[in-house]
């Protein structure tokens, strides 16, 4: 039999996970914690961070890990052609919080359907990750764009 095995293991992955910053971990959350300030007039600066915190659903929480790419007073979110979770909550309600380090932003969220748009996004993406998006089919994918409230 192998179960003194299993336990040593459990405990040396959950040691693992418990050590991991919040950010580097995949799981979603819930209510971000951190200071709120308002947003910035240009993102560029704040925004080299390579992994931000994502919140939705004012109502209940819920928040991701995700990339973010700036490019001067934007902010650009990506979900691919995933729809994932957070997209339904900012289809429900478009209000979003974006925490950076330890500063919190109250941002609003807006899909991207503008070709030209898309295409500087993808430069964008391009610079920062080492490759463009995998779907650049506006219309078929979840990009948006980040605005202060």
């Amino acid at each position: 039999m192998r179960t003194w095995f299993a336990l040593p293991s459990f405990l040396v992955c959950l040691v693992l996970v418990c050590g991991c910053s919040s950010e580097s971990l995949p799981f979603a959350g819930g209510e971000l914690e951190g200071r709120e300030v308002p947003a910035p007039e240009d993102w560029t600066q704040v925004a080299k961070r390579e992994i931000v915190q994502l919140e939705t659903r004012p109502e209940d929480p819920y928040s991701v890990n995700i990339w973010v790419i700036s490019q001067g007073p934007y902010l650009h979110i990506f979900a691919g052609g995933t729809r994932a979770e957070w997209v339904d909550h900012i289809d429900a309600n478009a209000d979003v919080r974006l925490k950076i380090g330890e500063e919190i932003y109250l941002l609003r969220a807006q899909r991207v359907l503008d070709a030209d748009e898309f295409e500087r996004f993808a430069r964008g993406w391009k610079s920062k990750y080492g490759r463009r998006p995998w779907n650049e089919d506006v219309n078929d994918t979840y990009l948006f764009r980040l605005t202060a409230r």
